[in-house]
């Protein structure tokens, strides 16, 4: 059996990681372990981009576990904010989700229609072990537009606010099944299962 850490103790991410590796991965014997089952505390994200900051998560995860490790930084990039909140997007506000989505609407109180622009990024790294010189990297985009206020009780994060077009609805009125298909996350898993090399 391979045992492989998901470097995260975000639920959400959770959630959606393990849905796509137990349907991708059932009948291989590999079993998906969030970090905070193994005594594995968050690492300090220093990195300046999302893949920096996914090979320091994932690194560090071995290095405490000795197992391979599986770490994601994703965003979304609003572009009349110039790209932010970028990799500050957990943290944004400082208070969590509804505050973040609450921050976004206000910055974007004045901005029209055509401006509204915006992106998720999933950038995600597997590494064999702390010293891996050749960290695999998948990335995956999902463009869409900032809504003017909040819609939908699915999802997490700023799926709320995240309108997406082909759809005709938020992020957050998407089946977990539907989100999985289009997302920046689901995409770089995607990537992932089909180039993974153990």
């Amino acid at each position: 059996m391979t045992k492989i850490v998901l470097a995260s103790g975000n639920k959400g991410k959770l959630r959606e990681f393990s849905a796509m590796f137990e349907q991708h991965f059932a009948d291989q014997n590999v079993v998906l372990v969030p970090q905070t089952d193994l005594d594995v505390s968050d690492a300090d994200e220093t990195g300046l981009s999302f893949v920096e900051n996914a090979i320091i998560k994932a690194r560090h995860a071995c290095q405490v576990t000795g197992l391979p490790a599986l770490a994601d930084d994703s965003g979304i990039e609003i572009d009349a904010l110039d790209g932010a909140p970028g990799i500050y997007s957990a943290r944004y506000s400082g208070e969590g989700d509804q505050a973040n989505n609450a921050k976004v609407l206000a910055n974007m109180a004045n901005v029209e229609e055509a401006q509204r622009s915006a992106r998720f990024q999933c950038v995600l790294v597997y590494m064999r072990h702390a010293e891996d010189p050749t960290p695999q990297v998948f990335q995956g985009a999902w463009e869409g537009r900032i809504l003017t206020e909040a819609s939908g009780s699915e999802g997490f994060g700023y799926d709320p606010i995240f309108y997406v077009p082909s759809e005709q609805c938020s992020a957050a009125e998407l089946s977990r099944e539907r989100k999985n298909q289009l997302s920046h996350r689901g995409q770089a898993i995607q990537q992932l299962l089909a180039r993974w090399r153990p």
